[in-house]
């Protein structure tokens, strides 16, 4: 019984301290953007603040290649370190509606 309950705590520990699933690769931003540009040809295409409290903000960007629908979600801290959390294909654009009309 004992070993049972030590072994599962451990378990449950050792999933408490891992990486988030949803950051698929994370390294300086430098490397990703020149990566993202060399081998898939995408471009900078959104970007956003996300602030997550009064003193920690993140940059969301979307980098997309036109011509292949590619595309990927980037989350960048200050420090300059970039989180790779989506990638995909058949990524487009949508064009904003109408002033005072909602979709």
């Amino acid at each position: 019984m004992f070993k049972r309950l030590v072994t599962t705590a451990l378990l449950f520990g050792m999933a408490a301290t891992a990486p988030p699933a949803a950051a698929m690769g994370c390294a300086p931003r430098d490397h990703i953007v020149e990566r993202l540009k060399d081998r898939y040809s995408e471009t900078l295409t959104a970007a956003g603040l996300e602030t997550t409290s009064e003193t920690r903000q993140r940059m969301l960007e979307i980098w997309s290649n036109p011509e292949n629908g590619s595309y990927t979600v980037l989350l960048t801290d200050p420090t300059g370190v970039s989180c790779i959390v989506g990638y995909g294909s058949e990524f487009h654009t949508i064009a904003a509606p109408p002033e005072g009309e909602l979709g």
